[in-house]
């Protein structure tokens, strides 16, 4: 633990104090930024959940929105549930958090502030976030967020931008592989994989992710599930795919 930075040290002691069962890992390489992080470790960008700090113009406090990777920060979305904000400079951030831009972890603030959480990253069964160094990072689900920060799930973004042709045939492939895999793992009865692929988007209309045909309420549920739950959410996943891209099967 001493050889960890000093900021390190202060979220693994607070993830010690939480029972979070996964502590910083220091990589070989700088995380400043999502891409760099999720290259890193082997992840999609979206898994990346990364710390947007604002300053509240009414009383100065930080305002902190974890985000997924993918995604940006809607400021007037934020401003409409905390109240007006202003830009947050290095010197505001290290002050009120205690970490440098670049590793500002979810937890173990120098100060109290105000914590959003996207619920664009309940999309994912597994993420990351910064544990308070440019070159450490922690394993988490998003439901560990609610836990550990105690802070409420928002709609903080902006809406994606229209999919062009390449984004076209990655959602096409990924519900090929996903109706592949739904066929093995109906023989299977332990270690059921998740489904989640590489696109990860909430349509708006049908609730379900494009990817991986769950609702965020069965991602939320996946981390908690025993295989038997998994299964059977195979099962729906698998129906509402027949009714959708029945072709898919074929």
């Amino acid at each position: 633990m001493t050889e960890l930075p000093e900021g390190v040290q202060r979220v693994a002691a607070a993830l010690q104090d939480k029972n979070h069962p996964h502590g910083p890992v220091m990589l070989d390489g700088a995380a400043r930024t999502a891409q760099q992080a999720a290259d890193a470790l082997g992840v999609a960008v979206g898994q990346i959940a990364k710390s947007i700090i604002f300053k509240r113009v009414e009383d100065d406090a930080a305002v902190l929105v974890v985000t997924s990777g993918d995604r940006r920060v809607d400021e007037a979305k934020v401003a409409a549930l905390v109240g007006p904000l202003a830009r947050a400079n290095a010197a505001f951030v290290k002050e009120r958090t205690g970490f440098s831009i670049g590793g500002v972890s979810p937890v173990a603030h120098a100060m109290p502030g105000v914590t959003l959480i996207d619920r664009e990253l309940f999309r994912f069964e597994q993420v990351w976030a910064a544990a308070g160094h440019p070159h450490g990072v922690f394993q988490l689900q998003p439901q560990d967020l609610v836990a550990l920060t105690g802070a409420p799930v928002a709609d903080v973004v902006e809406a994606p931008e229209e999919e062009n042709v390449l984004d076209t045939l990655a959602r096409e492939n990924a519900i090929k592989m996903l109706a592949a895999r739904a066929l093995s793992v109906s023989a299977m009865a332990e270690n059921i994989p998740s489904p989640c692929v590489n696109v990860c988007r909430m349509d708006t209309g049908s609730g379900l992710c494009e990817g991986c045909f769950r609702t965020i309420e069965d991602i939320r549920e996946w981390g908690r599930s025993d295989d038997a739950a998994k299964k059977a959410m195979w099962v729906q996943i698998t129906e509402r795919l027949q009714q959708t891209h029945p072709t898919a099967f074929a």
